[in-house]
């Protein structure tokens, strides 16, 4: 968990379970798998385990404990909706985001089925919360467009997004009906594939003309800093409109954090 996320299009990560499977091309360079790996063994450490899958209930509260309003991405070190997870615990991590609704909440899922199966079912009573955004990773063709399909049958979702990246190839013509917020970015770390240019461009004008907002990440590469983040000689910062709303005061924070641990 992170109060201070590197990550640009967030404020803060949070992670209530940690390791994960590969499921996609996208996922061969994972850099939470990467870094969780280098701590596998080194006892008391968060990644004691690497990046092996496994529920972290002592950091369930955490955002009920954040009184200033903040962009959560939730799981940057797994998948809310890995096919292990048991569907009680999920529905506990959705019960924090609807009792911490000053926050603004980032879902990021490969497991789109499973993502829409759950919230048109028995999940189905926290798929409209106003302050839980549902995204899907694209990152091809093959794997990542089906997604998209998936997420626009999660009936009542306030705002859908996609996180396209890394962006492993053009992805021609595709529709952006039903979607609020697109980010993409290349791949960086070791072994990073290349991205061309014109793939992104492709992307922007689609959002331009569909009137979705968009968020260039990053160029990517080995050295992704030096790359940076401009695309045709400007950054791309777009966000969907965020609802200011007003963190309760301390009292009454930890009155929520003791209802949800009385529960």
């Amino acid at each position: 968990m992170s109060d201070n996320s590197t990550i640009e299009w967030t404020n803060a990560t949070w992670n209530p379970v940690r390791g994960c499977t590969k499921v996609s091309p996208g996922c061969k360079h994972c850099y939470a798998e990467r870094t969780a790996e280098r701590f596998r063994g080194v006892k008391g450490n968060a990644y004691e385990q690497g990046f092996d899958l496994r529920l972290v209930p002592e950091m369930l509260t955490a955002p009920l404990k954040w009184g200033k309003p903040r962009k959560v991405f939730v799981n940057s070190m797994s998948d809310l909706f890995h096919k292990d997870l048991p569907e009680d615990y999920i529905r506990q991590v959705c019960e924090i985001m609807r009792m911490a609704y000053w926050h603004t909440f980032q879902v990021l899922t490969k497991r789109s089925e499973r993502m829409r199966d759950l919230l048109n079912g028995p999940l189905s009573e926290f798929v409209g919360l106003e302050n839980v955004w549902w995204g899907v990773s694209v990152e091809d063709r093959r794997f990542g467009l089906p997604r998209i399909g998936h997420l626009r049958q999660v009936w009542g979702a306030k705002l859908r997004w996609l996180s396209i990246e890394p962006l492993l190839e053009d992805l021609g013509r595709f529709s952006l009906k039903g979607i609020g917020w697109v980010v993409v970015g290349g791949e960086s770390g070791p072994g990073a594939r290349p991205m061309a240019a014109d793939w992104v461009r492709r992307i922007r004008t689609r959002c331009d003309q569909q009137g979705v907002p968009f968020f260039f990440k990053q160029v990517g590469g080995v050295f992704k800093k030096k790359a940076g983040r401009e695309l045709d000689g400007r950054t791309y910062d777009d966000y969907p409109e965020i609802e200011a709303k007003e963190p309760p005061n301390r009292r009454i924070r930890l009155d929520l954090l003791d209802e949800f641990e009385n529960q």
